[in-house]
């Protein structure tokens, strides 16, 4: 049985503090008691040099919506062919806080503020990413010149 969970300021900065800690640079803090759940429901906390491969979802299940609680993060949509179709600044308290991305549309995040802060929400349960969801002309996210494709999306929202 799921327990009461209030997201307060304290567990925001717990959270951010285990991302700062994480060689990853980003940590999940999961309201759903187990991967094999039907509702996945997290906090995911990220810092600036964290870097999120471009992805997609192709379960007609896997509908992501993303809510920006604290900082700024760049959100970049791409088409199948790896061409940039969008960016949006999600910004908490700012114009636009969220997104709500339908399955099959290829996306990733950036951090533009250290300490940032999304709620995600997704159907469980939990899958590794298959190939055909994994971005072709990205690196992975171990790659050697992710850090360099990294600093390129981030230069997309460098007069933000």
């Amino acid at each position: 049985m799921s327990k009461v969970e209030f997201i307060d300021q304290a567990l925001l900065q717990q959270v951010v503090e285990s991302a700062a800690a994480s060689p990853r640079r980003r940590k999940n803090y999961n309201f759903h008691a187990d991967d094999g759940d039907a509702s996945h429901r997290l906090l995911n906390a990220m810092e600036t040099d964290s870097y999120i491969p471009p992805h997609c979802h192709l379960d007609s299940s896997k509908d992501e919506t993303i809510l920006v609680l604290r900082g700024k993060i760049g959100m970049v949509l791409f088409d199948a062919a790896g061409k940039l179709t969008r960016t949006e600044v999600l910004q908490a308290g700012g114009v636009t806080l969220g997104i709500n991305i339908p399955h099959g549309q290829f996306h990733t995040l950036v951090a533009l503020e250290a300490g940032s802060v999304f709620f995600e929400s997704k159907a469980g349960p939990y899958a590794p990413l298959s190939a055909q969801e994994k971005a072709p002309w990205a690196p992975a996210e171990d790659a050697p010149d992710a850090g360099r494709y990294l600093a390129q999306l981030k230069e997309l929202f460098a007069t933000t």
